[in-house]
């Protein structure tokens, strides 16, 4: 089970690196989160019932209903519907991104670890190459918000990857992941104003 949805959380990457909709974006970021909720459910079946509480509606209200429905509100105050005309074609988008994934797999090779943590350790570097690449290669800065959020998904798959005997460390790596979403979330809201359009036109200095 565990594994099927870390394949799933992986393929949505690839999915998010080509697509040109900032709405799909939103919806795919939203997808991880619910895909993440459930990995922490199954992941700490063993813990306290506040503990499990706690994880649960951090993970799904705060990833899976709060963090779309900013994105989706930003995507709405700005007008922006795609990515720029010059970023980064699809196909090329596509095998820049199965490279790293193929870098993900040869890493975690070299880990000497259970397969399951393996899969894990894969997918989590492979979402940390994924947001680094959203990052570089668009030129707007909603791209770089979604893309640094998946590099907070890969903070926390990493915790669940090494964490099931430490509930602990995933109550910190959700906590962690919390408080950036929501410096980097706020951030970007307050700057809206009524030509917003324009702030999406910048580029990461």
């Amino acid at each position: 089970m565990n594994a099927m949805i870390v394949v799933i959380f992986a393929i949505s990457l690839i999915y998010l690196s080509i697509t040109e909709r900032f709405r799909i974006y939103a919806g795919l970021i939203g997808f991880q989160g619910l895909l993440l909720f459930v990995l922490s459910f199954i992941e700490l079946n063993t813990i306290t019932l506040a503990t499990l509480i706690f994880v649960t509606l951090e993970t799904l209200v705060f990833k899976v209903i709060i963090v779309p429905w900013l994105l989706f509100r930003i995507i709405n105050k700005t007008g922006i519907s795609r990515v720029h005309e010059k970023s980064l074609p699809g196909f090329y988008s596509l095998i820049i991104v199965s490279a790293g994934l193929l870098l993900s797999i040869m890493v975690s090779l070299s880990m000497n670890t259970t397969p399951e943590k393996m899969l894990f350790f894969t997918v989590a570097l492979f979402a940390v190459y994924t947001g680094l690449f959203l990052i570089i290669s668009h030129r707007k800065i909603f791209a770089h918000l979604v893309g640094f959020l998946v590099l907070e998904n890969a903070v926390l798959l990493l915790s669940l990857a090494i964490g099931s005997e430490m509930p602990m460390l995933i109550n910190i790596g959700i906590l962690l992941d919390i408080f950036v979403s929501v410096l980097i979330l706020g951030i970007f809201t307050m700057r809206l104003k009524e030509h917003a359009h324009e702030l999406t036109l910048l580029k990461d200095e």
